[in-house]
């Protein structure tokens, strides 16, 4: 497996295989913002804001792939706010559903901590699906829950569920 972070160009080349990714996601259940009829012009809408956000810089993106093919892939939106340079925000943690529970999730979120703490953000923070999979995963990699908000974000089969919030002091140690 190889973990690699996508620059604007190379996002582009990627897009096929990020719509992929996206669809399969949702197809799995994943609640990342799009319901199970998500058409190809909003795809490729996100996936324009996507490439505009990493050619402004405030995005940050990686790949994982397996056998030349992208598996996962995670998000790393970077605060630029004055009073928030401390601070990133990691967004749409995805693995392929073929691909799960090959420590792809973790080598991701591992990059994106590498990565932060390279660039003086010392505080990641994130929402997921309460009582999920990926909460587990959180909390093994030692993010500290905050809470839960009901009915915050519709599933893919648009029933509104609880997220919940997490966050994790970095350190040059960690």
């Amino acid at each position: 497996m190889r973990i690699r972070q996508l620059d604007a160009r190379a996002f582009d080349i990627s897009r096929d295989a990020m719509t992929s990714l996206l669809r399969d996601s949702v197809a799995a259940g994943a609640s990342i913002g799009f319901l199970a009829n998500v058409t190809d012009e909003e795809l490729a809408r996100y996936l324009n804001e996507v490439g505009e956000r990493l050619s402004r810089g405030d995005l940050v993106v990686w790949a994982a792939e397996r056998e030349e093919a992208l598996v996962g892939s995670v998000q790393l939106s970077l605060i630029t706010k004055a009073n928030g340079l401390n601070r990133a925000e990691v967004q749409k943690l995805l693995v392929h559903s073929r691909a799960r529970r090959l420590g792809i999730a973790t080598a991701l979120m591992q990059a994106v901590e590498r990565h932060a703490r390279g660039i003086g953000r010392r505080l990641l923070y994130l929402d997921t699906l309460a009582h999920s999979d990926a909460e587990r995963l959180y909390q093994r990699l030692a993010y500290q829950r905050v809470g839960e908000i009901p009915d915050y974000a519709a599933d893919p089969k648009g029933h509104y569920c609880a997220t919940a919030l997490y966050y994790k002091q970095l350190t040059h140690m960690d």
